[in-house]
């Protein structure tokens, strides 16, 4: 009985004393981690959780908390790593020869690790009628006009095989006006939006300029043909 006691008191010590150390362990690991599938699913330290596709040829982020779809480009780090960039150049993920991840955010700048949860979705278009198109646009416009405070109007040139790019175009331009909506400065810049316009060309841009924003999409380069949020934000606020 005592002999049981104390069996059951080490095992009580040796469990995990929070989510934290149960997901990562009390010390980084040393050796290397397993492997992830293509697509995958992870949690940061922080509770962030998010898919990672690297089965297409650029690959893909999508937060759980977010519907924007994150387009990220690799580049080789020291000792053998890998950085994932946004379209502005900035690391969102950093991933070790080992198998370790890191993800970077406006809350943890420096940081944080991120375990493997699991497997995860694909991250791909679906293709659109004109009729959910139209119901995109609407969505966006609604979105984007309630953070105004105004009426934005979205509307776009599309056909069939840009319409489903477009229309998460539309949607990543509207969460790109939410979060201008959330700065102090944001308030003056939008007084003067009135119109998200979307179309097709060869490169993926935005622009602001007497009240209209313009969007260009690249159809050809599937997600990575349209700009980020980021990138709209930055071009709202006068960014190069």
């Amino acid at each position: 009985m005592f002999a049981g006691v104390l069996g059951f008191a080490s095992q009580a010590l040796a469990a995990p004393e929070s989510l934290r150390e149960g997901l990562f362990g009390a010390r980084p690991a040393e050796g290397r981690q397993p492997a992830a599938p293509p697509v995958a699913r992870y949690v940061s330290e922080d509770g962030d959780v998010f898919t990672l596709d690297r089965s297409q040829p650029r690959p893909l982020l999508k937060f759980e908390s977010s519907l924007e779809v994150w387009v990220l480009q690799p580049q080789p780090a020291p000792r053998g790593d890998v950085i994932y960039k946004n379209d502005l150049g900035e690391p969102m993920l950093r991933a070790t020869r080992l198998g370790g991840l890191t993800l970077f955010t406006d809350q943890r700048p420096g940081g944080s690790a991120a375990a493997l949860s699991g497997g995860g979705n694909p991250l791909r278009l679906s293709p659109l009628g004109p009729q959910a198109l139209f119901e995109k646009l609407t969505q966006a416009s609604f979105r984007a006009s309630r953070a105004a405070r105004h009426g934005i109007l979205f509307d776009a040139e599309a056909n069939p095989g840009s319409s489903a790019l477009i229309a998460d175009a539309a949607l990543v331009a509207s969460l790109a006006v939410v979060r201008i909506a959330e700065r102090p400065e944001g308030r003056g810049l939008l007084a003067r939006l009135r119109r998200v316009f979307l179309t097709e060309g060869r490169k993926a841009s935005a622009t602001f300029s007497q009240g209209t924003m313009r969007i260009t999409v690249a159809p050809p380069q599937g997600l990575a043909g349209r700009p980020s949020s980021d990138r709209i934000v930055q071009i709202v606020f006068g960014g190069r």
